[in-house]
């Protein structure tokens, strides 16, 4: 038995969202979660991979709807549905950039959403065909790796983050998202002692790869000091535009260490 299309709700109104939940339920599909900010609505679609997201445009937070979707199709290849009360020009020309696969104007009817949802997934299917499987992010491998990768959006806040950055940087995950990068990321140069530039910022400036290898310590916000290797890339959408910025992190081992004061 095949199972059920998981959907992740992110709907900041409560009743309208306990709604679509009832809805999707009766008519056979599971209810993956449901959040109401853009910020979380990144983090739930890297930690439960639904199949599809009905999003809302207008949302309290750093990210509103459209901003979210983007990265959450971008970089996931998820699809994603609008939902909104309000329809004008500057609105739809946003969404479309976001690439939806799906527009419903509130107040909607348990037909529309599922009709929707339907034509949705059977696009998807359609066009991952056309995916470059090799740009995919895996993200089951990033959520359970042992070195810490982080996303920031075009303005250095931190969008992503998976569960080993919280451990690194000594932070909570709610504390971390929407947070400037160089708040929570405090990097110093061993031999000088001055703290190295944000390379977030460094990213979205020269548009350029950014690697730190040899005497960059960590320092989280519990003051522990680590030494570290960081590469900082852009992060592109399918029309080759940058809209954010990766950074990977990983703790380097005490041969490593050792071998780096011998030099």
């Amino acid at each position: 038995m095949a199972s059920p299309v998981q959907i992740l709700i992110v709907e900041d109104d409560e009743i309208i969202s306990n709604l679509i939940s009832v809805i999707l339920e009766k008519k056979g599909y599971a209810v993956a979660g449901k959040v109401m900010t853009g910020e979380d609505a990144i983090m739930k679609a890297a930690e439960y991979q639904p199949d599809l997201v009905l999003m809302d445009i207008s949302l309290a937070g750093a990210l509103d709807g459209i901003t979210a979707a983007q990265y959450i199709y971008s970089i996931f290849r998820i699809p994603v549905i609008f939902l909104t009360g309000q329809c004008d020009d500057a609105i739809l020309t946003r969404a479309k950039a976001a690439e939806p696969y799906g527009f419903l104007l509130k107040p909607f009817t348990s037909n529309e959403i599922v009709s929707n949802i339907e034509i949705a997934l059977y696009n998807h299917t359609i066009r991952k065909r056309y995916f470059d499987k090799a740009a995919l992010w895996d993200m089951k491998k990033i959520m359970a790796a042992l070195e810490s990768v982080i996303i920031t959006d075009t303005r250095g806040r931190i969008i992503f983050l998976n569960p080993y950055s919280c451990r690194l940087l000594d932070i909570l995950e709610k504390d971390a998202l929407a947070q400037p990068l160089r708040k929570v990321l405090i990097l110093v140069n061993k031999l000088t002692g001055e703290r190295i530039n944000d390379p977030a910022l460094d990213v979205i400036r020269d548009k350029i790869v950014v690697s730190y290898e040899l005497n960059t310590v960590l320092v989280s916000l519990a003051n522990k000091k680590r030494f570290v290797a960081l590469t900082a890339r852009p992060v592109k959408d399918d029309k080759n535009e940058m809209i954010g910025v990766s950074i990977q992190i990983r703790e380097k081992t005490l041969t490593e260490i050792k071998m780096a004061e011998k030099v």
